[in-house]
């Protein structure tokens, strides 16, 4: 009896297993068949929200609508989130979760998720200052145009004026949003206006609105069309139209910027954080939850800066010895920040000096690269000064997205404009976060990942993407960089700098300090210079939030990484953890952490 029982599951078993094993492939057969149908539709939704921007089609290398420039009014708004909503229910109609594959599962997950994300965002929409030091359409419109507006043909070269022509529709549209928020209590900062009429300012300054050089939109058309294979009379008709669309339309659109500006201007009366604002705290709640995807208060937030703060001290105060430096913290903060040979001469040979010293930072990082990470960017990367005309309130240096046909490369961009207060230390660590291995690994292999919806290869998460910036800075070291004491001291010191974030983000905009009080501790606890520690205040009271998103994101790319380490032993592979880091595009932390702990059990059962 016992050896008729063993036998029979035996005898039944081998038919029964190729069911079952015909079962399970046809099933995954099934949800690679949905996670395909998902992707056509995320794609085709995702292609009908960017038709409503024709700048964001101009930023992804389209020339869909290369003649238009967007709709500013909050009606556009609304349609936007109208839109986002019907393809939410579209998708839950069309598609069950559980019939996916785990991929087809995160990208509904995802795509939920920045429906959700798009509603918060609606909610608070008057909130955001279209005039602030951060930027403005009169500098943002020019930049798009000069660096994103290809002119292949005369037919680009058209839409390109009917753009300048639209400029002064936009500038009315900005103008009524800037009023109607200042009707709702919503005012921006006192200290914004001044460098707005700067940068605007100096977008006119110069022909064909007054004598002497080209402006730098003139130029940059006469440029491009210069290059044109087309007659002669007619690259000159396209400069005289180019230059009537200049002084007709698109100075009447900064005429109006202008006036808004004076408008408003007596209304600000403080530069305090947003709890000055109409119901400010919730406010400034959901711009933490946005900057760092999770439900961090802004207490603790603070705290975990004030600890962060400490912690790199210290690795400072053990560094000196290295530095043959022998005084306190604060006498070496004061001695990097003026001290003639830790410095670039402040002429045109200085900055390219300093641009030189940046391209050999990601050729370095490039050299090592694949000892670190499975898959490199396809996409070139370039290292770029910024535009003088925008130096005012451009950051301190940044990063732009490749386009997805490789006709744009990635360019990391470097704000020049006092080399007096520009800390060659820190040019090492820089050249890492907004290049290679930072942004530009990340946002670039993004754009490469193969059968990824749209949406996730061109979006993110801030906390993620400025995460892996600050993570490859300290990543950088262990790829060679650094070589020089003081490199390394630049790098901390910019670490010091995201940790100073998380303290005077959340000091101003919760805690109610001052701006003052906000330069002070800023002062007080980095080597930065001034014109950065100011710039960088007025950044974090211009845009709440933002400024957290760094260092949260580090810390917790850090604390998955030491967790894989220890769990893995010696089948760690630093590639493997970085592929997984990387693979799915921007996500949120706490998707991040799944995704870790994923690949963690699918080495640990290998």
């Amino acid at each position: 009896m016992t050896q008729h029982i063993t036998r029979r599951p035996l005898l039944l078993g081998l038919p029964l297993a190729a069911a079952f094993a015909t079962y399970a492939q046809a099933q995954g057969t099934d949800a690679q068949a949905e996670d395909a149908r998902l992707l056509a539709f995320l794609d085709k939704a995702f292609d009908e929200v960017v038709a409503l921007s024709p700048e964001a089609m101009t930023g992804l290398g389209l020339k869909t609508d290369n003649d238009k420039l967007n709709d500013y009014t909050d009606a556009a708004r609304t349609r936007m989130l109208a839109l986002y909503e019907r393809h939410l229910k579209e998708m839950k109609a069309q598609f069950k979760a559980e019939r996916l594959t785990h991929s087809g599962q995160l990208s509904y997950q995802l795509f939920e998720r920045t429906v959700a994300t798009a509603r918060e965002n609606y909610r608070w929409r008057w909130y955001n200052f279209p005039i602030s030091t951060n930027g403005t359409p009169a500098g943002n419109l020019p930049v798009m145009l000069i660096n994103r507006h290809r002119v292949d043909n005369a037919q680009d070269a058209r839409a390109y004026i009917s753009r300048l022509t639209q400029v002064e529709r936009v500038m009315s549209e900005v103008a009524a949003n800037v009023r109607e928020q200042a009707r709702q209590g919503i005012v921006p900062p006192k200290m914004v206006f001044t460098p707005a009429r700067g940068d605007a300012r100096a977008v006119l300054a110069g022909a064909p609105f007054t004598s002497g050089a080209d402006t730098p939109v003139f130029a940059d058309f006469k440029a491009k069309v210069a290059k044109l294979q087309i007659a002669d009379a007619e690259k000159t008709a396209l400069v005289a139209e180019a230059s009537a669309a200049l002084t007709g339309p698109f100075k009447r659109g900064y005429d109006t910027f202008f006036a808004v500006l004076d408008e408003i201007e007596p209304l600000a009366k403080s530069n305090d954080g947003a709890w000055r604002l109409p119901d400010g705290a919730a406010y400034y709640a959901s711009r933490l939850r946005f900057s760092t995807t999770t439900n961090l208060t802004a207490d603790q937030i603070h705290q975990i800066g004030l600890d962060q703060v400490r912690a790199i001290h210290a690795e400072m105060e053990a560094l000196k010895p290295r530095l043959g430096f022998t005084g306190s913290l604060q006498e070496l903060f004061k001695h990097v920040r003026t001290a003639p040979e830790l410095k670039y001469p402040n002429t045109d040979a200085g900055r390219e000096q300093y641009l030189a010293d940046g391209r050999a930072a990601i050729a370095l990082a490039m050299r090592e690269a694949p000892k670190f990470f499975h898959r490199l960017p396809k996409a070139p990367l370039e290292v770029r000064a910024v535009e003088k005309w925008r130096q005012e309130t451009a950051a301190v240096a940044f990063y732009n997205a490749p386009t997805l046909d490789g006709t744009r490369p990635g360019i990391y961009y470097v704000n020049l404009a006092d080399m007096n207060e520009v800390q060659k230390p820190q040019g090492q660590a820089i050249a890492f976060h907004e290049g290679a291995p930072g942004h530009h690994f990340q946002i670039a292999l993004a754009q490469e990942l193969p059968g990824v919806p749209k949406f996730r290869r061109t979006g993110g998460y801030g906390v993620y993407s400025e995460g892996w910036g600050l993570y490859s800075e300290r990543l950088a070291k262990e790829m060679g960089g650094y070589q020089e004491p003081y490199s390394e001291f630049g790098m901390l010191s910019l670490q010091l700098w995201r940790a100073i974030r998380l303290v005077v983000d959340t000091g101003v905009h919760h805690k109610r300090w001052s701006r003052e009080q906000t330069v002070s501790y800023f002062r007080d606890n980095s080597p930065n210079s001034e014109r950065d520690i100011n710039k960088e205040v007025d950044r974090y009271i211009n845009n709440p939030g933002q400024a957290t998103s760094y260092m949260i994101g580090q810390l917790e790319i850090a604390k998955l990484r030491a967790k894989a380490t220890k769990a893995l032993g010696a089948r760690f592979d630093i590639r493997d953890f970085h592929d997984a880091v990387l693979a799915n595009g921007g996500l949120p932390l706490e998707v991040l952490a799944q995704e870790v702990d994923r690949y963690i059990a699918g080495k640990a059962a290998v």
